[in-house]
């Protein structure tokens, strides 16, 4: 296994593994729709890590200076695009338990796999600091096994699937909590709890 591919493995897992929002967010989906629609949710963070260490072994050094000063205002839009999803993410489960159907029935169509995706794509890549960090690693001690082309492919390759593998497991994990919650007030309770701290984590986020 090339150095390229285990400083990706590393990095990949090292910008995925704490879950915060984006993860919590995942999470509630997946239970409150499908494997499917958590799944495809999935890739769309993992697909904007790719894209992220793509552009940090491409060019890290010229991107850094230029993301910085973008790094608080698009870390507020992210916050706020939090905000929304969680406020939009309880407003269905409270409708969808008057209905008594439960937040689990609410799926339906309400969110397409392909909507899931491209959401999640774009709430991620609004966090530059995704970029800052793949390019510090890239630059400050990984640089020396991304020197050639193959090993840059392998890094990025590598980071995208580890990212993808730890998202995929939230995802799952949301499927598997939404077939052992069997009541609609326990699904409420549990959606209501997730987009209290996806709410909350946001208002971290702006905070820092």
């Amino acid at each position: 296994m090339s150095g390229g591919v285990v400083a990706g493995l590393v990095a990949g897992y090292g910008i995925a593994v704490p879950v915060g929002a984006v993860g919590t967010y995942l999470v509630g989906l997946a239970a409150r729709t499908s494997w499917r629609v958590g799944a495809c949710a999935a890739l769309g963070v993992a697909s904007a890590d790719g894209v992220y260490a793509l552009l940090a072994v491409g060019g890290g050094s010229a991107l850094a200076p230029l993301i910085e000063p973008l790094a608080r205002p698009l870390q507020a839009l992210s916050a706020v695009v939090l905000l929304a999803l969680a406020a939009l993410g309880a407003v269905r489960a409270v409708t969808a338990y008057r209905r008594r159907q439960g937040p689990g029935a609410a799926r339906g169509d309400a969110v397409r796999p392909v909507r899931a995706y491209f959401g999640l794509l774009g709430v991620t890549l609004m966090n530059p600091v995704t970029v800052l960090y793949f390019a510090a690693l890239v630059l400050g001690g990984q640089g020396t096994t991304t020197a050639t082309p193959w090993d840059k492919a392998g890094f990025v390759a590598a980071a995208f699937a580890a990212s993808a593998s730890w998202q995929l497991l939230l995802a799952a994990g949301g499927t598997l909590l939404a077939r052992t919650l069997t009541t609609p007030t326990a699904r409420l309770t549990t959606a209501l709890v997730s987009s209290a701290v996806i709410a909350a984590l946001a208002l971290h986020l702006a905070a820092g």
